[in-house]
């Protein structure tokens, strides 16, 4: 084997020194970045190729396709062989192409390379982790756009369609300026539901409408039969204060008032029939089974951002391992081609 010795054109050493005021570097930043080249580019096709095998591997039918744990190890064990593969190369690279060190220590020549490795590792994971970000903001962002235009023509439809049954009632100020629904966990429609339910007529008054006069059971001073088109607008007018008051319930534990849950109910018993007992019976009913429902969905929202919590926390660390491995094997593989190196003449 022969000693090392950086060669260079016009230069000479004598006993391995260098002539005053000319200091040779001790890193071969050609072989650096030719191995993070050769690496950056084997990694992008091996996350490429992941991605691939993990869509084939999915379905959006129950019951086939593989499941989220399997496809959580696939991808683990699919990052930890990108890294192998890619810094491997990089690192074999970084020590087989870079100059001829004569006259140097052993382990210094060792050092250098493994420094060589290393480089190559993080100048190769700097590009790709660019080449990624940017590549993830630039669909993020055709995403968000695409969103942002389904939500415009979403609420536009929707002003439409509300503007044309608003009145004076302020449903639309309760709403807010630009139409969005609140962040109660019930969404508007699922407290329209809530407010059908106080709204459905009792058992003796669908006995009555169907037998063409008041039940016996029935309340006459409260029932009301086929609203004409007088009754119309005041209809409306109970639909959104019932609206307004099961919103205010589900902010205050599924409670009111007992003044407001006596208007509820003169509500609910002026447009079913029901006494004024039943009515309040059913206002607290139904309001506790929208708190439920409420707490149901919070409860579920809450858990899944804890297993996302969970799988990013996981998805990180297991990055972070992968990334340890790359750099060892960088590093280990640059002095495997840096004997080799210095092997030939």
């Amino acid at each position: 084997m022969v000693a090392n010795e950086a060669w260079y054109a016009g230069e000479s050493s004598v006993g391995g020194a260098y002539p005053a005021g000319r200091t040779a570097s001790a890193v071969s930043w050609g072989a650096v970045l030719a191995g993070a080249a050769a690496a950056a580019a084997l990694s992008l096709i091996l996350l490429l190729l992941g991605v691939g095998l993990g869509l084939a591997a999915v379905s959006p039918w129950a019951g086939d396709g593989a499941s989220a744990g399997t496809l959580g190890a696939a991808g683990i064990a699919w990052l930890a062989f990108t890294q192998l593969a890619a810094s491997g190369l990089g690192g074999y690279l970084a020590g087989r192409l870079r100059v001829r060190w004569r006259g140097t220590d052993a382990d210094e020549v060792h050092f250098r390379d493994t420094a060589h490795g290393l480089l190559s590792w993080a100048v190769a994971t700097l590009f790709t982790a660019a080449t990624l970000t940017a590549s993830v903001g630039a669909i993020a962002g055709l995403g968000v756009k695409g969103a942002a235009t389904a939500a415009g023509v979403a609420t536009a439809g929707a002003a439409a369609t509300t503007g044309a049954r608003a009145d004076t009632d302020g449903t639309l100020a309760e709403r807010g300026a630009d139409g969005r629904a609140g962040t109660d966990p019930l969404a508007r429609d699922d407290l329209g539901y809530y407010v059908d339910t106080l709204l459905r007529p009792s058992a003796a008054a669908t006995t009555s409408a169907g037998a063409g006069g008041p039940s016996a059971a029935a309340n006459p001073a409260t029932l009301r039969g086929w609203p004409d088109a007088s009754m119309a607008h005041a209809d409306e007018h109970s639909s959104a204060a019932l609206h307004r008051l099961v919103l205010r319930a589900l902010r205050h534990e599924g409670r009111l008032s007992a003044e407001d849950t006596r208007a509820a109910a003169q509500l609910v018993a002026q447009r079913t029939g029901l006494t004024q007992a039943e009515a309040e019976r059913r206002v607290t009913e139904t309001l506790q089974r929208a708190r439920a429902e409420a707490q149901a969905l919070e409860t579920r929202a809450r858990e899944a951002a804890d297993a996302a919590r969970k799988a990013t926390l996981a998805a990180a660390l297991w990055m972070f391992v992968a990334l340890l491995i790359g750099a060892f094997t960088a590093s280990l593989l640059a002095t495997l081609g840096g004997r080799q190196r210095d092997l030939v003449d």
